[in-house]
């Protein structure tokens, strides 16, 4: 037999937080905490299906005017329009003015990838594989490859996180976008930022989006986890709305993974706000195309329980205490992880836990130490120092602490 027609196809390395999901599988010892994982956890380390989405599953499996009939290639229509609704606001001019339109798709990864394709072909005339791409220092690491995959040869970094400072590096974030080409795109994190927890405050987005502004800057929204960071669904999208204010132009990619605790059902939605109605109906007629041939129609079940539940004003109000559970729980583990850091003297500072926002903390650990935790305290996480907040609870806090305090102190 000749040679497998394959046999030059090397190995992939894996995608490190699903190897570090499999490793703490495969770990049998006892004090194993998982701390890489992206999704939420209850205080028992379990999946938590939330109550309101048990409640619209009951309803849609018995509702018998449903079928499984193809959805249009935008996906369904009530939940597209309510999900811009919640990115927007229920005020949001740019939807009473229609110059608001939307792509059902899968996951918010999905969004990114219909949003960059689209750009690659149509983003300030067509065929720009040469616009720069800006993503933020550190980011969530599919964001390069989504946009590399598109076709963008021109991928570059702006400054965000500070090291030193364990917070927002503002001046340097804002000299990079002065001297970004015009027209550049910046993928920007609307809340909860991954992987540092650092988020702009009020005035520091307004300073942002001032040079973006007068820069001539496309701003690219991924909005992974409104509600999820602060409990306020309104709170967790004032960058968004306020430069939607300020008469920007721009794209959301939205997920419905960790608000929903939707992970294995892929509901994602991308926004796009132009300047009128007549400008968005011709993007979304692309974008159409780029979806046919993609997958096709998206699926309906993940799409359905989002939009039912966001157009009852008794289930919405319980979607919301539901996230809120999410997001006290989280908070209240960032303030137990620093007082018992605080507590042992652990060295270094350690305000920038409660400081930061959502679901994952830059804890300022080095690799070095991050490679003590997972091989002799068999605690795993990112080896950026990233954690889950979720993957805490109070019967590993006292542990976790103490491990850090060991890797800290005996680790340089």
């Amino acid at each position: 037999m000749a040679a497998s027609i394959f046999a030059a196809v090397p190995h992939s390395p894996p995608v490190a937080v699903f190897k570090l999901t499999a490793d703490f599988r495969e770990d049998s010892d006892s004090r194993k905490v998982n701390l890489g994982v992206g999704a939420y956890r209850t205080d028992e380390g379990q999946p938590w299906v939330l109550p309101v989405v048990k409640k619209v599953e009951q309803m849609i499996a018995n509702d018998n005017s449903l079928n499984h009939e193809y959805l249009p290639i935008l996906g369904l229509p009530e939940f597209r329009a309510n999900a811009s609704r919640i990115a927007l606001g229920d005020d949001s001019p740019a939807i009473k003015e229609k110059r608001v339109g939307s792509v059902q798709c899968l996951g918010g990864t999905g969004a990114l990838r219909i949003g960059a394709d689209f750009l690659r072909r149509w983003y300030n005339g067509n065929n720009n594989t040469a616009t720069p791409i800006y993503v933020s220092t550190p980011t969530w690491e599919n964001h390069n490859s989504v946009f590399m995959e598109a076709g963008f040869k021109d991928i570059r970094t702006y400054h965000y996180w500070d090291a030193a400072k364990r917070g927002l590096d503002l001046q340097g974030l804002l000299n990079d976008m002065e001297q970004a080409p015009e027209f550049s795109i910046f993928i920007l994190h609307a809340c909860a930022h991954n992987p540092t927890g650092t988020d702009p405050t009020p005035e520091q987005w307004k300073q942002i989006a001032a040079v973006m502004k007068r820069r001539s800057l496309f701003p690219f929204f991924d909005s992974a986890y409104q509600g999820f960071a602060s409990g306020s669904l309104d709170k967790d999208a004032w960058a968004v709305r306020y430069f939607v204010s300020e008469g920007f132009e721009l794209f959301c990619a939205q997920s419905f993974s960790k608000n929903f605790g939707l992970y294995n059902e892929r509901v994602g939605n991308l926004t796009v706000v132009g300047k009128d109605a007549d400008n968005v109906q011709r993007v979304l007629s692309q974008m159409e195309k780029i979806v046919r041939t993609t997958w096709s129609n998206p699926p309906s079940q993940g799409a359905r329980i989002v939009a039912t539940t966001l157009a009852s004003p008794q289930l919405f109000d319980e979607w919301k205490g539901n996230v809120k559970t999410m997001a006290d729980r989280v908070l209240l583990m960032r303030s137990e992880l620093r007082s018992r850091l605080e507590a042992l003297g652990t060295p270094g500072t350690w305000n920038h836990i409660t400081e930061q926002i959502g679901m994952f903390s830059f804890t300022g650990l080095n690799p070095k130490q991050v490679e003590y935790m997972v091989k002799e305290k068999h605690i795993y996480l990112m080896a950026s120092g990233r954690i889950n907040m979720c993957g805490l609870t109070t019967k590993n806090l006292d542990y976790v602490a103490k491990s850090i305090h060991e890797a800290v102190t005996k680790i340089q």
